[in-house]
């Protein structure tokens, strides 16, 4: 018994020490990227029967705001925008981006990665953890009823490498992320 009692004191002690050091992996995150960062993004939008992909080149400022250009598939190639708080503007030549929302109508394929951002920068940690070599995160993106859940995971490096958010508890989009930067 008095055996028992160690090792379950040991177990929640060091589970409480591996959590506490993978939260100030993101919050180390989050205080990086005040100056901003600039990544590539893969991103997978499921609409339950149909899939879009898509990869964007995407720049981001400390407070949030986001440029992107759309680098594929060609026949959007070289759309770009930015994206902040309650506002979005597309640029195009010849071809428009039409997609349907995600979400309730609430979530365009394209605002993906500034919600990643957003949630990185100022959103609520509610978990995080191992999940083989990398750093899970789990954020609410705003205090909100409705509020995205926004899973990152974290490189040993501890830079995203992927993100997925959920709206429901249904994942709707997919972000594999590359050549992240901090500026």
């Amino acid at each position: 018994m008095r055996k028992s009692l160690v090792v379950l004191a040991f177990l929640l002690l060091f589970s409480g020490c591996e959590r506490q050091d993978h939260e100030q992996d993101v919050l180390r995150l989050r205080a990086s990227m005040q100056n901003g960062c600039s990544f590539d993004v893969k991103i997978t939008a499921d609409y339950g029967d149909v899939i879009y992909h898509f990869v964007m080149n995407c720049i981001c400022d400390g407070q949030g705001n986001l440029q992107f250009t759309v680098q594929s598939p060609e026949s959007i190639a070289g759309i770009a925008g930015n994206i902040s708080a309650g506002v979005g503007k597309l640029t195009f030549d010849d071809t428009a981006l039409a997609l349907s929302l995600l979400a309730d109508g609430q979530l365009s394929p394209i605002s993906g990665p500034w919600v990643m951002v957003k949630a990185l920068l100022g959103g609520y940690l509610t978990s995080s953890g191992t999940d083989g070599e990398y750093t899970r995160a789990t954020i609410k993106d705003s205090y909100e009823a409705d509020a995205y859940t926004v899973d990152v995971w974290l490189s040993e490096d501890n830079i995203p490498v992927r993100g997925e958010i959920l709206w429901k508890n249904r994942r709707v989009l997919t972000m594999d992320v590359e050549n992240f930067q901090i500026m």
